[in-house]
């Protein structure tokens, strides 16, 4: 009897651990401005479950609808996961111009970071750092720099766990769930 209970007990069991998620490689270091001014880089989030994306103020297009996404993320996420978005177009998005879009779309400034910088340290985070697409030079009028639409899971030890296309209709419902799976 208990012979044949082995094979049913470990389906249970294996049936009740989670699937453990994907390793991307390392988050990069960085070293930015916020939008308070205060210089804010990648040692302050050792130990913590981040979100990142890639944004900027004056966009027409896609980064609206990240933003909205992202402000959804701060409300529904427990308060120790940190958002950080970082400007791809640091030349008009300076400290005082994150800070009032960040007032805007309510923003908690504990909780969601803006980040920027000079141009060259900005595209090397998305592009070398994360692996996502960033480029000025072929844009629209509404949409001048082109860059990802992803969201970007990375846990506390600094590895990057998840990408997120805001195109995807469940990639947000995922994203919550896995980055409460890492904390």
């Amino acid at each position: 009897m208990i012979a044949r209970a082995w094979p049913l007990l470990i389906l249970f069991v294996a049936g009740c651990t989670k699937p453990e998620l994907p390793e991307y490689g390392a988050a990069p270091a960085f070293s930015l401005q916020e939008r308070s001014a205060r210089t804010i880089g990648s040692e302050q989030l050792k130990g913590r479950v981040w979100i990142a994306d890639f944004i900027f103020t004056h966009c027409g297009g896609t980064c609206p609808v990240m933003t909205a996404q992202m402000r959804k993320l701060q409300d529904q996420l427990p308060a120790k996961i940190q958002l950080v978005s970082f400007s791809v177009d640091p030349t008009n998005d300076t400290p005082a111009v994150l800070s009032d879009y960040a007032n805007r779309n309510g923003a908690d400034p504990e909780r969601w970071w803006f980040l920027t910088g000079e141009r060259d340290a900005m595209y090397k985070v998305s592009k070398e750092g994360f692996k996502l697409a960033v480029d000025d030079t072929q844009g629209t009028e509404s949409e001048p720099i082109t860059h990802s639409t992803r969201f970007v899971l990375v846990d506390g030890a600094g590895r990057i766990r998840g990408y997120y296309g805001i195109e995807d209709a469940g990639a947000m419902t995922r994203l919550v769930d896995d980055a409460k799976k890492l904390l």
